[in-house]
């Protein structure tokens, strides 16, 4: 598959590294797995010399073996002697970037705090000592985000202040989504766009994965998902179980019962019988996996709130592949197939919703946008986007199926929201799939 979008990140990236030519940077690249910071590296300089290194979790010495090969077929040239530390390899690399510039990429960085956490002292101990002589462009990209927010954004932590530049990569936006879907399986309609959005999510993995596949449609991706030695079935837990450790079973629990419509915490405590309010925060604010959604024009300190798992392919899979597992075990995957195929209109709603709520945002009309709901969910709203600047207020109601929607019902459900915008113009809309 082609390359797409991240015009914006290449643009960062090659604008550094020509600074490097003048003194060292440094640039961080955060994203969950399978979203393509690799990809992203690689594309920004396959045309300038560069050495790529992935942090595996093995012997340091070992490793720093392997790195020297990969080190010596890019800068082509000789290494001399031997390096058994990771520091004594960087400060090498740094002082050969005093005659030269060059691009040292460095995935999986946090890797090192399984390895030997003493590196990111050893290295902003170099860094310091030999950013103003060299050259050296140093992307470090990490997948695990709890950590590398960690390493470069807690005051205490040694590298803390030292990037230059960073990048939190996102999934593919819908427009590009579409534009990706279109070029891959022209003809295809709105249905497959919605399916596609739905499990991807726009991560570049799995688009990637399906279009390899030309799995386009719902029941050609659900067969890619559901089968023999399928590389999705067992996602959810190589992507989560080493950031959750040993409390991993907790975490799966609340995120399954959120992807299954248990959405506030009182819900989800009901099921568990304790209290998750230190979970919800770490998913929250460390692995940054779910989103606390408030109505619009809440007041601050409400505690009318709801949460959703963030990423549309973990959605998924708590929803369908985790709740099912005992299924999955036994390999009945026709079995969950057909839950997903019968649940799939009403499930896939939500997400048509967040489909229409990522278009308005990137429209750039709006200052606030998200839904709106009174106490014991009364009154819900799927959008609300506002503009305070020209004092517009757009309310609309998201359904696959646009006869369905009747707007004077949705005019009466914002008796008390409007009471906030008195003087804004009001605009009622019924967005469905062929809106899309």
């Amino acid at each position: 598959m082609e390359f797409y979008d991240r015009e914006n990140e290449l643009s960062l990236l090659s604008s550094t590294r020509l600074l490097s030519e003048k003194s060292a940077r440094m640039t961080f690249i955060v994203g969950r797995r399978r979203i393509g910071k690799t990809s992203l590296a690689i594309k920004a300089f396959e045309d300038q010399r560069f050495i790529y290194l992935f942090v595996a979790r093995k012997n340091e010495a070992l490793l720093c073996r392997e790195f020297t090969g990969e080190a010596e077929n890019a800068l082509q040239k000789k290494i001399p002697g031997e390096f058994n530390t990771f520091s004594a390899l960087f400060e090498y690399i740094l002082i050969e970037s005093q005659t030269r510039s060059f691009t040292l990429i460095i995935d999986e960085f946090q890797e090192f705090y399984h390895i030997n956490a003493s590196v990111f002292s050893d290295m902003q101990r170099l860094w310091d000592a030999y950013k103003d002589t060299s050259h050296l462009n140093l992307v470090l990209s990490g997948s695990a985000f709890s950590l590398m927010k960690k390493i470069f954004e807690n005051s205490r932590e040694p590298l803390f202040g030292r990037a230059h530049e960073r990048i939190y990569l996102k999934p593919f936006t819908v427009e590009v989504l579409g534009d990706i879907l279109q070029d891959l399986g022209p003809g295809l309609g709105k249905d497959d766009l919605l399916a596609f959005y739905t499990l991807t999510g726009g991560v570049a993995k799995y688009v990637e994965l399906f279009a390899d596949k030309k799995a386009f449609s719902l029941n050609s991706m659900l067969g890619e998902i559901f089968r023999e030695n399928s590389l999705l079935i067992e996602e959810g837990k190589n992507l989560l179980i080493e950031e959750f450790g040993k409390e991993y079973t907790t975490y799966f629990s609340i995120l399954s019962l959120i992807a299954s419509s248990k959405t506030s915490r009182s819900d989800i405590e009901s099921v568990l019988g304790k209290n998750i309010g230190g979970y919800l925060d770490r998913l929250e604010k460390e692995y940054q996996l779910i989103k606390i959604v408030k109505p619009v024009n809440a007041k601050p300190g409400s505690r009318n709130q709801k949460y959703f798992i963030d990423d549309n392919f973990l959605s998924f899979w708590f929803r369908f592949v985790y709740k099912y597992r005992s299924a999955i075990e036994i390999e009945n995957y026709e079995y969950v197939k057909q839950i997903v195929e019968r649940d799939f209109d009403t499930y896939s709603g939500m997400f048509l919703e967040k489909y229409f709520r990522e278009k308005l945002a990137a429209s750039g009309q709006y200052s606030r946008l998200g839904r709106y709901w009174e106490r014991g969910n009364r009154n819900e709203i799927d959008i609300v986007a506002v503009d305070d600047m020209n004092k517009r207020l757009l309310i609309a109601e998201v359904k696959r199926n646009k006869t369905k929607i009747n707007l004077n019902v949705l005019k009466s459900k914002t008796a008390k929201l409007i009471t906030a915008f008195l003087d804004y113009q009001l605009e009622f809309k019924a967005f469905s799939i062929e809106d899309m």
